[in-house]
């Protein structure tokens, strides 16, 4: 029986091998399997790619799967596919299989290498537009962006929570619109190519949907305001800051809300006047609106702009004429036009937000003429009350409050102008006593406590602006009411460019009467010594010799000026100007001019010619010759400034021109010289001798330092000071004769 089993057992074997045989015979003695995957491009990180190794035979065969090299096994199937897990670049590369069957195992030849070629996953980012905070009835786009991806053909899904797929389109974007509350949650979106590959997974986005939006208005930095203030009306959405457009309205003639022409320039959001004026009185709202097609918000609250002018064209009248009032009183209020143009009513808006004409209403007021007649008032009167014409003027708002407590506040109703007086009082409502003791307070802050029931403020200013309130121990506190301070009408009437420009005028001419003082001083103090008459004339007798002189020589003489003369002076100086006019003739040399000439009848000439130090040097043996010494044509009548070096040393002799005898003065001494016609200058001691008779020469120990010298010489008196030389004066010598 054993026998038997071993023939059958060997029998079948090699008829096995011999189906191998037959199997195997297109590709020698082993099949040769084929090597597939799908997909077939590059691999992303994050998939899986699908091996498949195709053999003929499909029956009792395992699968044999390689990756890099042939010994390296990765794993092995009973079925011809096989799937990777692309984690990382690392796992793409070279892959191999083959098929084997059988104790010991029959192996097939190996596949050819298929590359599989793997790329970092792309990146997937998704953005919502407007914002992922929403309101119900908006339009919300989500949109997948997927970064690095390529020309490849991707489609989009979106999912909401990880789980739901609510969208998968060949578009970048998904649209809901008229979001509802069910929209709220985690939105997610990726990429899929069409062999199957996906991108990453985006972040995830919530969505949150809520009720209807609302536009929220404020004021900065306060609703009541002065002519030429500047403010600002703010609009936002709560819970949302993205995408708005904001526009603008005011209440028109019939109590409506209508856009502003300028309502564009708010656009952002804000909405500013730089310079309120009293027409911007009114109540105003906003609201915004954004998305595609354009979803509005609710309306705003309303905030009411009190602009206080200086000279508007009517007032509002109050009597009682206060802004506090107790409840179950009557009101009246009283346009009172300038003018007397009729067309005004009394417009109010209440705390409750309730824009009212009295013209137009049958519940608040009764209107006769421009007046309104409240004959009973409650706390719903509470509110800001102004005159309104048909034309669109407005007068002063006022703020009216009606109080049902026990204790007011009396206040004025209009403005108060800077340096005038306020006085407060704090009201009881039963008449013993009207007036209570109270603290007062400005701004929350305490001003002025246990007081008699009044405050005076004798001068206010801007800085008394604000809020105003008073307090009673026992029986309570009064409400706040607005004061509010214009300025004055002088300061109103100087612009602020003029005030600057007189400031600039008047410190300009105060410099220049500055300068003025300061000049006169100098001339005073270089020259002005007053003329008699006689000097006057002798200068007009040096003047015509002069002249002379020049048409004579060719030079011109110098010419005398100076202080004030005298009747004698006046004379002196036409006969001086004749002579040196006739001494220019002659010489061709220009007579020099003097400061001032005082003195008696009596007048001399000194003679002076200059000689460089050469000369000065070569001549210096003759230094006592005078008497030889006579007048050349070369005459020069010139002016000597005393304002010479210290260091240099001059001294000038006094000539008698009938003696030719000299005497030297040092400048700073006084010096008797009753005997000669002719005084030089007070000089410092130095060397210099006259060449002579009516000739003087000047010298300096200083090399190439210009010496000036004076022409004439007159008497009687010495007039100088030792101090003039510094200043350079001209300081005359004069002789007695």
């Amino acid at each position: 029986m054993n026998v038997c089993s071993e023939e059958r057992q060997s029998l079948s074997d090699v008829t096995y091998r011999r189906e191998e045989t037959r199997a195997g015979s297109t590709a020698g003695l082993k099949p040769k399997p084929e090597l597939t995957s799908n997909p077939e491009g590059a691999a992303l990180t994050g998939n899986t790619v699908t091996l498949t190794c195709h053999m003929d035979q499909s029956t009792g065969w395992q699968f044999y799967w390689y990756q890099h090299t042939q010994k390296h096994q990765k794993s092995t199937t009973d079925t011809n596919s096989y799937t990777v897990n692309i984690d990382s670049v690392s796992d793409g590369g070279q892959y191999w299989c083959r098929a084997g069957r059988g104790n010991p195992v029959y192996y097939t030849h190996f596949s050819d290498a298929l590359w599989v070629n793997v790329t970092d996953q792309p990146k997937t980012i998704l953005t919502v537009k407007p914002e992922d905070n929403l309101f119900r009835g908006e339009t919300v786009t989500l949109r997948c962006d997927i970064q690095g991806g390529g020309d490849t053909e991707w489609t989009y899904s979106w999912t909401l929570e990880n789980k739901n797929t609510v969208g998968q389109y060949k578009k970048q974007e998904y649209k809901i619109s008229c979001v509802e509350h069910t929209h709220s949650g985690k939105y997610t979106c990726r990429g899929t190519t069409r062999d199957g590959q996906n991108s990453e997974i985006s972040d995830a986005v919530t969505l949150t949907v809520s009720d209807k939006a609302q536009a929220v208005l404020r004021v900065s930095p306060q609703k009541w305001l002065t002519e030429g203030d500047s403010v600002t009306l703010i609009c936002e959405v709560n819970g949302s800051s993205t995408g708005w457009t904001f526009s603008w309205y005011r209440d028109d003639n019939d109590c409506k809300y209508k856009v502003l022409s300028d309502s564009s320039r708010g656009a952002g959001g804000n909405y500013t006047l730089s310079s309120a004026a009293v027409n911007h009185t009114g109540v105003y709202k906003c609201r915004g609106e954004r998305g595609e097609p354009a979803y509005y918000t609710e309306y705003s609250n309303t905030q009411t702009l009190c602009v206080t002018g200086v000279s508007p064209s009517v007032s509002l009248i109050i009597s009682p004429s206060r802004t506090q009032h107790f409840t179950s009183e009557s009101l009246s209020l009283s346009c009172e036009d300038q003018s007397n143009s009729t067309g005004w009513t009394v417009r109010r808006y209440t705390d409750s937000g309730y824009l009212q004409d009295c013209s137009s209403s049958i519940y608040w007021g009764s209107q006769t003429g421009s007046t309104c007649r409240i004959s009973y008032t409650y706390t719903s009167d509470t509110g800001v009350y102004w005159c309104h014409s048909e034309s669109g003027e407005i007068s002063n708002p006022v703020n009216i409050t009606v109080h049902n407590g026990r204790v007011i506040l009396e206040s004025p109703v209009h403005p108060v102008t800077e340096g005038d007086s306020l006085t407060l009082r704090c009201l009881y409502r039963y008449k013993n006593p009207s007036v209570l003791t109270a603290d007062f307070y400005k701004d929350g802050s305490l001003l002025q406590n246990q007081t008699t029931g009044e405050m005076i403020i004798p001068t206010v200013s801007k800085s008394h602006e604000g809020f105003y309130s008073c307090k009673h121990t026992e029986r309570g506190e009064s409400p706040k009411s607005w004061i509010s301070i214009r300025a004055s009408p002088v300061s109103r009437s100087v612009s602020p460019g003029l005030i600057t420009g007189v400031t600039v005028g008047l410190s300009v001419m105060l410099l220049i009467i500055l300068l003025l003082v300061l000049l006169w001083c100098y001339k005073n103090k270089k020259g002005g010594v007053s003329q008699s008459p006689y000097s006057v004339h002798h200068q007009q007798n040096i003047s015509q010799t002069s002249e002379q002189n020049q048409n004579e020589t060719g030079y011109t003489p110098l010419q005398c000026g100076g202080g004030s003369q005298s009747p004698s002076s006046v004379n002196q100086q036409q006969n001086i100007s004749q002579t040196s006019e006739q001494n220019q003739n002659e010489t061709g040399y220009t007579p020099l001019q003097c400061d001032s000439i005082t003195g008696p009848t009596d007048i001399t000439y000194a003679e002076i010619e200059l000689k460089s130090k050469k000369e000065l040097k070569k001549k210096k043996g003759n230094k006592g010759n005078t008497s030889d010494a006579t007048p050349s044509a070369d005459t020069v009548y010139s002016k000597l400034n005393m304002g010479m070096d210290q260091k240099d040393q001059v001294t000038e002799p006094l000539i008698n021109k009938t003696t030719g005898q000299s005497k030297s003065v040092n400048r700073g001494v006084l010096q008797d010289i009753s005997n000669f016609d002719v005084a030089s200058l007070v000089s410092q001691p130095g060397f210099a001798t006259p060449k002579r008779k009516g000739s003087l020469s000047l010298g300096s120990r200083r090399r190439n330092n210009p010496v000036s010298h004076i022409g004439f010489y007159e008497a009687p008196d010495y007039i100088s000071h030792p101090q003039m030389d510094a200043l350079g004066e001209t300081v005359l010598v004069k002789n007695k004769l």
